[in-house]
This record gives C-alpha cells, structure tokens and sequence, in this order.
C-alpha cells in the first residue's frame, strides 16, 4: 500500500513539476479537445513571449488625449486619497 502511495506521488509531483499543460496534453489516452487549434510540433513555431511588436508609424493616442486622462487619474487618486484621510478622522 505504501508503496502505490509512493508511485502515486511521484506521478502528481511530476506533472506538477512539469507545469506545461501541452506536455499533458501529448500524454497518451489525454490528448486535446476536438476544437483544439493544431499545435506546431517545433517549440521553436511557437512565438518568443518576450517579442515586441513593430513600432507603430502614428502614436497610439493623441497627445490632448493622453492629457486628458493623466489629469483625470490624478483627480481620482487625489479624491480618493482625500476620502481616506476623512475615513480615518
């Protein structure tokens, strides 16, 4: 019994430590869901997680625009520090 319990073990600490789901996935008899998009078989076709995306030609947000919004997440962080200090009085 001890010994199941052991082997049992070291089966979940392994995929556990394992800690990819596509390793599991390629397990056989688990496989992936029938809708599942195709995997590439090369690590190496999977995009890098680090990778930046190309530099844009016009800016994201106009500069007013920019304004705008940094003016009004620093008129709710002053509302909110201000509605603390009246809690805490």
């Amino acid at each position: 019994m001890k010994r199941l319990l052991a082997v049992g073990a070291l089966l979940v600490s392994a995929v556990a430590l394992g800690g990819c789901s596509t390793s599991i996935a390629d397990l056989p008899g688990v496989g992936v869901p029938a809708d599942a998009p195709a995997r590439p078989k090369e690590a190496g076709g999977y995009l890098p997680v680090h990778d930046m995306p190309p530099d844009r030609e016009e800016a994201p947000m106009k500069p007013a625009e920019q304004a705008k919004i940094e003016a009004e997440l620093k008129a709710a962080r002053d509302r909110q520090a201000a509605a603390a200090q009246n809690a805490g009085k």
